[in-house]
């Protein structure tokens, strides 16, 4: 260099100044510190170029700098823009291919934001609030502006390339902000304006799904969104839409009503197709068998679907023969296919009744064949209630026990007392009502009534002697035999007033007394002390008279005869008295 430098020196034998030297070598560079100069490759050393930016001085750049350019494609000769970093101690420049693209990307920003263009860039990671995205320099995308509405599989995005819009940027601090919401908005508008021009309602577009509600689909026509309400989507029963649709597919739909005014456009699936209801009546006759599949199980009854659009109610009324059926879900499951009747049709408000027992045998026809009054039959107790006692006959027929049927003598206050659930049993068949399904049973007419024995063998006058097993304010009850009591009502204790029993008799005490009165059908004896005590007395007092009446006849003097004149006359007198009596 000193000496080119020398050479290029005009006329003078003495050595110049290093200062002179130094501004002479300056004059003589072709790149200066801070500019982007072109460079060829010359060569390759391991992980680095070697760059000729004409300085006479050969530089190193790293390949992995190119990164932009495919490394199997560089190759010796190639040009490419670099930036002259500095000048190295040692001699040689300091060259940087990033930052020659970086100076020529934020240039290029600056002309697109200003020209209001588009640039594309690679999103390459989610960073907080956004992605960060390649555009030949690190850009912020926010969440935002990454779409018209919420992306949900951001990271789904990571790796693909799209055009942006540059929101802003600030060189100085390395930021810049772009937007892909801005382009597609444009296109949405250009799409809109498209389509506002050729909608018409009755109109059969294809339009991607775009958000799923309870209440419907938004559907995006082309530029436009476009409702399709959930009552909409089919003539059947639509729990919520997402178990039909899914966002992003494809839907054919037809328009129902395009609002100017308002911007807003109802759709319809349903509507492509003919309402099913139209020829229900046709299909579907009514006391025709059909079969359906349960869509729904309610308190009250089952939802069966008979073709797609049409579903008919089985009320838990038309389920069973029973009156007291089970819960529907107990009966039938969601997706069972059923065997039905159709029982009414109502196509202005769109109901069909249907039925399940209709199609099989109802019980309460043989039950009175199969179980005539009188018979016994033995079951098992299903359950134990405060007025009686169930027995299962068959499946959907119970019969009734009721308290007073199950003994002719015992007091039962519960049957419980006596009986346990599952516990089997036999019964007289009583009474057989069809019309309201009553089955009425008993037990204690499995042996005959004790009470009309009693009523032949306690007649009214009949003396007897039992024990006492209560006694209460209003009487004692005595126990004639097995089964049988008879009341000594307060009043029939004693002649004498008597206001309680209780007191002058004690349970288990013998007491003597007569039957006053018998009652089968009322299951009752009436006792009397108070009239047995009489009749005794009376009959003592009878044979006391009747005793002293003998006696007097035994001792009655006999009569003398008169002896005086006046005994005379006046045994003359009684004797013709007597006369004229005869």
């Amino acid at each position: 260099m000193t000496e080119e430098l020398q050479q290029s020196t005009p006329g003078s034998d003495e050595e110049m100044s290093f200062a002179e030297l130094f501004e002479m070598e300056e004059n003589n560079k072709v790149v200066a510190v801070g500019d982007v100069a072109m460079g060829t490759i010359i060569g390759a050393v391991d992980d680095y170029f070697l760059v000729d930016v004409g300085d006479k001085a050969e530089s190193y750049i790293a390949k992995s700098e190119f990164r932009l350019e495919d490394d199997a494609e560089i190759k010796i000769g190639d040009i490419f823009e670099v930036f002259i970093e500095r000048r190295k101690e040692e001699g040689g420049l300091l060259l940087s291919r990033e930052k020659a693209i970086a100076i020529k990307v934020w240039e290029r920003i600056a002309e697109i934001q200003e020209a209001d263009g588009i640039i594309e860039g690679k999103i390459e990671s989610r960073v907080k609030g956004g992605m960060s995205v390649d555009i030949g320099v690190p850009a912020f995308l926010p969440y935002s502006q990454i779409d018209l509405r919420p992306v949900k599989d951001l990271d789904g995005l990571i790796g693909d390339s799209f055009e942006f819009k540059i929101l802003k940027f600030n060189r100085k601090r390395n930021n810049v902000v772009i937007s892909r919401r801005a382009i597609l908005e444009e296109e949405r508008n250009k799409l809109r304006e498209q389509m506002r021009s050729k909608l018409e309602e009755g109109q059969v577009i294809t339009g991607a799904i775009t958000n799923i509600t309870d209440y419907g689909l938004f559907i995006d026509m082309g530029g436009m969104d476009g409702l399709c309400h959930i009552t909409d989507l089919s003539w059947g029963r639509v729990s919520h839409p997402a178990k039909l649709y899914k966002v992003g597919e494809d839907l054919e739909v037809k328009v129902l009503k395009y609002d100017r005014e308002k911007d807003r456009v109802s759709l319809g699936v349903k509507q492509l197709r003919d309402d099913p209801w139209a020829t229900v009546v046709d299909k579907f006759p009514v006391g025709e068998k059909t079969t359906g599949n349960v869509v729904s199980i309610t308190d009250y009854g089952v939802f069966v679907e008979l073709e797609e659009g049409v579903e008919g109610l089985i009320h838990v009324s038309e389920m069973t023969w029973s009156k007291k059926p089970r819960h529907p879900s107990k009966m039938v499951a969601v997706g069972d296919q059923l065997e039905i009747m159709v029982l009414n049709i109502e196509t202005e408000t769109k109901r069909i009744s249907l039925g399940m027992k209709q199609l099989q045998q109802n019980p309460w026809d043989l039950v009175t064949e199969n179980y005539p009054v009188g018979s016994v039959i033995e079951g098992k107790i299903k359950n134990i209630t405060d007025f009686g006692v169930f027995i299962g006959i068959e499946e959907g027929i119970d019969g009734l026990i009721h308290v007073s049927d199950l003994s002719w003598t015992e007091r039962i206050k519960h049957p419980s007392e006596k009986y346990t659930k599952g516990e089997m049993i036999q019964a007289v068949v009583l009474k057989i009502d069809k019309e309201n399904e009553r089955f009425s049973l008993g037990i204690k007419q499995l042996v005959p009534d004790p009470w009309q024995a009693a009523y032949n063998n306690y007649p009214s006058g009949t003396v007897i002697e039992g024990e006492i097993t209560n006694v209460t304010d209003f009487g004692v009850f005595v126990k004639l035999e097995e089964g049988i009591e008879g009341l000594v009502h307060v009043s029939e204790i004693s002649k004498d007033k008597v206001k309680t029993p209780i007191g002058m008799y004690q349970v288990g005490d013998v007491l003597k007394a007569i039957v006053i009165n018998v009652s089968a059908k009322d299951r009752k004896i009436g006792l009397s002390i108070k009239t047995l005590e009489g009749d005794a007395e009376d009959e003592v007092k009878g044979e006391v008279e009747a005793s002293e009446k003998s006696k007097k006849v035994e001792k009655a003097p006999v009569k003398s005869t008169p002896s005086t004149f006046g005994d005379l006359l006046k045994a003359a007198a009684e004797g013709g008295d007597s006369a004229g009596e005869e």
